[in-house]
């Protein structure tokens, strides 16, 4: 392993995250403290530069970037240079071809879009984004400026289902920087990652039998109930500095040559961890070998995000009764809340750039003494914050949704699902799309789902396991079924809505009309999930036939749902092998024109495209 003084200055980044007329915000970690600085070429500029510790030899830092005078040019790129007080960073990696700097466009009338969720490193799928950054990198070979936006609307990082090896990973990166560790909590973990190998999930919280309710199957059978819920726990992230190395190898190329990851060995495990190790393994080192580009991407385009579960945990907030048991526990909540905290640092942030989430940061240094975190005075402020969401006042506008924090709790039954906003926000979406005539929509799970795979869930929930099958459907509530379906049924509401959503692993094109009414308004939902994922594709497509079969147009099971007075037709692929649902790891290339969509497309990580038919059908 490189000695300290071996480290490179730049380990991540610069990031281009949001972009405004009045300012720009850039996000790069380095290993040594220095006023960094951003210049843009021929544009005069001022900035504002935050730096936050995270470890002995990493620096967390934001440069907000303002026009001297005036505002910025907007819809045209501009190319940038980071400097430190004494020199230039080299910046030539995140170059495309015959440009000497990495260059971003400002966007205001939006006419090419990415958008993406579900990143998963040790899935066998390859890496979307870099055939995003492919993509990105034929435009300006064409002196085309690309794409104007990267939306990532959830599962940034997989907290929750670790690989075996990537764990051991995160233990080097720790050692390597230094990164700030926290008080240790109270769990009875094995001294040692390799002794914790696909074995954290027997030491993570549970519901005592005895307290489960009589009338499910748990409290027969005498058994316990894990207050996480994911299936794939067996390595699920605890400390604060486990999610902090996440995101450095999520993002970061440099640091897997610096942690010599290849060399790596599988320590003594049973024969179907040993093979599976050995599988993840694999499956990382095709993703790390992708991140130059990935983080060559994200340097010329500027790019937002928004959380969905996996960036925290499985089943984030989907019950009151979750809810009860993980805040109620103190090791629970502890790693909830780390989640929580690395997100607001690695994500949150840049999505305002600081102007809101900077609010949190005097209170989060507050909460390092003595060389380590903690948290219990700033677990308050971090989840009593109510701006994780988002807008951008763009041409259309954007409205990116928090569907994790505000839930609208079923108070009669606390163990059904949580509708995915309360009264309150969708009160503020309502607000957010009248006097607009083209809108876009972020929702991290589909607002207008497949039916087929809704009913199965609605079955699961009615028996009681609503967290088995993931019931985070807009539908599955009827409070705010409801209220969300009156906006979308309202006279002055946008002319043409696009959502864009995530979530499930697969992806798909709707568009939705009220049945009745004079008011022509259509919804597209565009579903792009995922960019490192994918739903077993037997499974898929029997779903595929279940629902056209089931929910055909003539279909009167459509009036047994919740949207029955919407329309809502399904869009094919083009060309051989057509179908409704996609399950082939893509990102998402959404084409508008006057803010209209015009060509809806999925980017597949072996760069082949997808292309839906956008054709009344």
């Amino acid at each position: 392993m490189s000695g300290v003084s071996n480290l490179p200055q730049l380990i991540m980044g610069p990031m281009v995250r949001r972009a405004d007329a009045g300012r720009v915000c850039f996000q790069f970690v380095t290993t040594t403290p220095c006023q960094y600085r951003i210049e843009f070429t021929a544009v005069e500029t001022f900035s504002n530069f935050e730096s936050i510790q995270l470890g002995q030899n990493i620096y967390l830092n934001f440069i907000n970037v303002m026009p001297a005078s005036g505002e910025f040019a907007v819809d045209s790129l501009i190319y940038y240079s980071l400097h430190d007080k004494e020199k230039s960073l080299d910046l030539s990696a995140y170059c495309y071809e015959r440009a000497e700097s990495p260059a971003f466009v400002i966007p205001n009338r939006l006419d090419r879009i990415l958008h993406g969720s579900c990143r998963n490193p040790h899935h066998p799928a390859k890496d979307s984004l870099v055939a995003a950054d492919n993509w990105q990198s034929e435009q300006r070979d064409s002196l085309n400026a690309g794409a104007d936006l990267l939306l990532l609307s959830g599962d940034q990082i997989y907290a929750d289902d670790v690989a075996g090896p990537m764990l051991l990973a995160i233990e080097k990166v720790i050692s390597l920087f230094g990164v700030f560790e926290e008080s240790k909590l109270d769990l009875a973990l094995p001294e040692g990652f390799e002794q914790q190998l696909y074995k954290r999930h027997l030491y993570l919280p549970k519901v005592p039998w005895q307290k489960r309710s009589k009338f499910g199957v748990g409290y027969w059978l005498k058994k316990d109930e894990p207050h996480f819920s994911s299936l794939k726990a067996e390595n699920h992230l605890i400390h604060f500095q486990e999610f902090i190395a996440l995101y450095l190898l999520n993002f970061s190329a440099v640091t897997w040559q610096l942690i010599n990851f290849e060399s790596i060995e599988c320590p003594a495990l049973p024969p179907k961890c040993a093979n599976l190790f050995k599988l993840e393994k694999q499956a990382l080192v095709g993703f790390a070998e992708g991140l130059s580009q990935v983080e060559r991407l994200l340097a010329n385009v500027s790019t937002l995000m928004m959380f969905d579960d996996h960036d925290v945990t499985d089943d984030w907030n989907l019950t009151a009764g979750w809810e009860q048991a993980i805040y109620q526990h103190p090791a629970s909540r502890r790693i909830v809340n780390n989640g929580l905290i690395s997100y607001w640092l690695m994500q949150g942030i840049g999505n305002d750039a600081g102007d809101k989430t900077f609010d949190l940061l005097s209170a989060f240094k507050r909460s390092f003494s003595t060389n380590q975190w903690n948290f219990k005075g700033f677990d308050k402020h971090i989840l009593d914050f109510n701006h994780w969401h988002y807008e951008l006042n763009t041409i259309p506008k954007v409205v990116v949704l928090d569907t994790r924090t505000h839930r609208w709790r079923n108070e009669q039954n606390f163990n059904e699902p949580s509708g995915l906003l309360d009264w309150e926000r969708l009160t503020e979406l309502e607000e957010s799309l009248l006097s607009h005539d083209k809108v876009i929509i972020v929702s991290p799970a589909p607002v207008f789902g497949v039916k087929s795979i809704e009913a199965i869930q609605a079955i699961f929930n009615f028996c009681g396991q609503p967290l088995l099958v993931d019931v985070e459907n807009w539908m599955a509530h009827e409070g705010s079924a409801k209220k969300l379906l009156d906006t979308f049924r309202r006279e002055d509401t946008p002319k043409e809505t696009l959502i864009l959503s995530g979530d499930v692993h697969y992806s798909f094109c709707f568009s939705v009309q009220k049945r009745f009414g004079k008011h022509k308004n259509r919804i597209w939902q565009l579903t792009a999930s995922g960019i490192k994922n994918e739903f077993p594709r037997k499974l898929i497509n029997v779903l595929d036939k279940l629902d056209s079969i089931l929910y055909a147009p003539k279909s009167p099971l459509n009036f047994f749902t919740k949207r029955w007075q919407m329309e809502v037709d399904k869009h094919k692929t083009k060309g051989e092998g057509q179908k409704y649902l996609v399950s082939d790891a893509a990102i998402s290339l959404i084409e508008l024109d006057s803010g209209l969509l015009k060509r809806y497309e999925l980017i597949h990580a072996d760069n082949r495209i997808t292309e839906f038919d956008l054709e009344e059908q």
